[in-house]
């Protein structure tokens, strides 16, 4: 049985090559239907419906090529059904590069983790 820290950094990891790939619909099931998003410039959205849309509309954006989210750590709780993950991200285009600090909420659901909610601190 995988570690419920590897399992949440595989599913990371995953997530960063389906927003390498352009794929937002496919992103879909690493979020709670209910997630929580706080993106880099304080912006809330609510939603996997409006977390989908909101990549598939940086997809588009011309120049556009990644969000990378390296993980610097995942603590669980005590049960075992939710873990924070705390890391770096960085945001990559043509002509320019942002990132700064990330911390995102996992819950357990059925087998799977899935991001329950998640904030984006703008630091470059």
């Amino acid at each position: 049985m995988t570690a419920p820290e590897d399992a949440i950094r595989a599913r990371r990891r995953l997530t960063n090559k389906l927003i390498a790939a352009h794929e937002a619909a496919r992103l879909r099931p690493f979020f709670a239907p209910d997630v929580k998003l706080i993106v880099g410039d304080g912006a809330l959205i609510l939603g996997a419906d409006e977390v989908v849309a909101a990549f598939a509309a940086q997809f588009a954006e011309a120049g556009f090529a990644d969000y990378v989210r390296e993980a610097e750590r995942v603590d669980l709780d005590t049960a075992g059904v939710r873990a924070a993950e705390a890391g770096r991200w960085t945001g990559r285009w043509r002509d320019r590069e942002t990132g700064g600090t990330y911390l995102a909420v996992w819950r357990k659901v059925t087998g799977q983790w899935v991001i329950e909610s998640e904030l984006y601190v703008t630091l470059a």
